[in-house]
């Protein structure tokens, strides 16, 4: 089963442009990739519209289905999975990402990444994630590394087919 994942950043616009975007890629690997199964996470205003798009064309290729992959909560309850299973058609937690503590979302991301045969992201090279707050004892506010940055570095390395829907 061919597999696509997604990545973007936190507060992403879903401008009209970027969702025909979205769309119209989602249609393409479906129809000509032959995709059916699409790997979210749930940091992002990206992920959300990624599911968006997802969800209403699965009426249309009701053979797609929809995975969340878990940063935390590695056991879960039948109530919190049947929550989970009202937007997804599934949910998982990688192993490695059980143990992987402040860095489950980077572990998480890699994991999606080896599973997947593309990865789509909403990725501005010039992006810079808000700093971080300065504490009483730092001299300097700390730059954070952004996630997606990070994700799509990582999918270059293992030569992942990338879509940058960024424009």
């Amino acid at each position: 089963m061919r597999t696509c994942s997604f990545f973007g950043h936190r507060n992403t616009v879903a401008t009209p442009e970027l969702c025909e975007t979205l769309r119209q890629t989602v249609i393409r690997l479906i129809e000509e990739k032959d995709v059916k199964q699409f790997l979210f996470g749930s940091a992002s205003k990206f992920d959300d519209l990624c599911l968006k798009t997802v969800t209403e064309l699965q009426k249309e290729y009701p053979e797609i289905k929809r995975m969340y992959v878990r940063s935390h909560y590695p056991y879960i309850d039948k109530l919190y999975r049947d929550y989970l299973l009202e937007s997804y058609d599934d949910t998982i937690m990688p192993s490695k990402v059980k143990n992987a503590g402040r860095a489950s979302y980077v572990e998480r991301n890699q994991e999606m990444i080896n599973a997947s045969d593309f990865c789509v992201f909403y990725y501005d090279e010039e992006y810079e994630p808000p700093l971080k707050k300065q504490s009483k004892r730092a001299l300097f506010a700390s730059q954070p590394k952004s996630g997606t940055r990070l994700a799509y570095e990582y999918a270059r390395q293992k030569e992942k087919e990338i879509i940058n829907l960024y424009r």
